[in-house]
């Protein structure tokens, strides 16, 4: 019996475990860390886009030198926008969902005097630099430096006034006419140049003396030749490259603002003022302009009633009178 139980043939039975595709949940942990790891990166993305500079070169110092900084504090700790040392923006404080706890900011007022007069400033500056650049022109221009005490620039309440004044054996126009002199032609079409490097406006006034011109008030006057005049030194300037868009004002004065008051006959009170507008003049401007036009369109409709009225009356007297 003991022999034929040594005889038996041992038989060993191993069990092979497979692991089914759905029910392990290896994976499962794997793709958690996954988008555990990319919520932490997007997080500390948004942190970085929200600190500021100060904040950013704190934090850089703390991860060199973390003992130091600790125990030092100061802008290293990261304290560029926080009243307490070491503190960074609180970025929970956005516009909109401030805590009724927490301290107001400090308003901010615009004085809207304050921004016109800097407005001001800044362009009085630019017309200044625009005098600088003018005179700097007239010397080293050779054509006009031979008329340099004909062309009077100075600032005045309105902006840049450039003048252009007659001398008595150097008129800038034809005696009692509107024709340019070649010179004047030049120094025009030099000036528009520098007029286009502003974007102000500009107005063009002509001006004569006091002699009274021949024909008398009724016909062609001083009125009509300082417009003239004026009108021609446009034509000119537009000529040197000035875009019309810039002209805002063109007028003839004669004699009614002298530059010499006390010599009426003065040759130096027949010229041509352009000046270079500020935004103030502008607006007198324009709104002179607007005033204009409405009397103008008044004036036409009571033309027109009156036309109206008289048409209507000479209709009436002619059936009278055909009775």
């Amino acid at each position: 019996m003991a022999s034929d139980d040594s005889q038996r043939p041992i038989i060993v039975k191993r069990i092979k475990k497979v692991a089914g595709g759905h029910h392990g949940g290896a994976w499962k942990i794997a793709y958690a860390d996954f988008v555990t790891a990319m919520m932490a990166f997007f997080l500390l993305m948004w942190l970085l886009g929200s600190t500021s500079k100060g904040d950013l070169q704190g934090i850089a110092e703390y991860f060199s030198t973390p003992l130091q900084v600790a125990m030092q504090g100061g802008s290293g700790a990261g304290d560029a926008s926080h009243l307490i040392q070491g503190g960074g923006r609180d970025l929970t404080r956005l516009a909109g969902q401030v805590k009724n706890g927490d301290i107001e900011a400090p308003k901010r007022s615009i004085s809207l005097k304050a921004a016109q007069a800097e407005l001001a400033r800044i362009e009085k500056q630019k017309l200044s630099e625009l005098k600088g650049k003018l005179e700097l022109m007239i010397e080293q221009h050779p054509a006009l430096m031979q008329f340099k005490s004909q062309l009077l620039i100075d600032i005045v309440t309105d902006g840049l006034r450039i003048q252009i004044v007659d001398e008595k054996n150097r008129p800038m126009f034809t005696i009692g006419s509107a024709q340019l002199q070649s010179y004047t032609r030049d120094i025009l079409r030099e000036i528009a140049k520098a007029l286009n490097d502003v974007p102000n406006r500009i107005s063009i006034s002509g001006h004569t003396d006091a002699h009274a011109y021949s024909g008398g008030e009724r016909g062609y006057s001083n009125w009509e030749l300082s417009a003239d005049r004026a009108n021609a030194s446009r034509r000119e300037l537009m000529a040197g490259g000035l875009d019309e868009s810039k002209i805002a004002r063109v007028v003839g004065l004669a004699s009614s603002v002298m530059f010499d008051p006390n010599d009426p006959l003065n040759p130096i009170n027949r010229r041509i003022s352009i000046i270079v507008m500020n935004k103030r003049a502008e607006e007198e401007a324009k709104r002179a302009l607007s005033v204009n036009v409405e009397k103008a369109a008044d004036l036409t409709e009571e033309a027109i009633a009156a036309k109206d009225a008289l048409s209507a009356k000479e209709q009436v007297d002619g059936k009278d009178a055909a009775k």
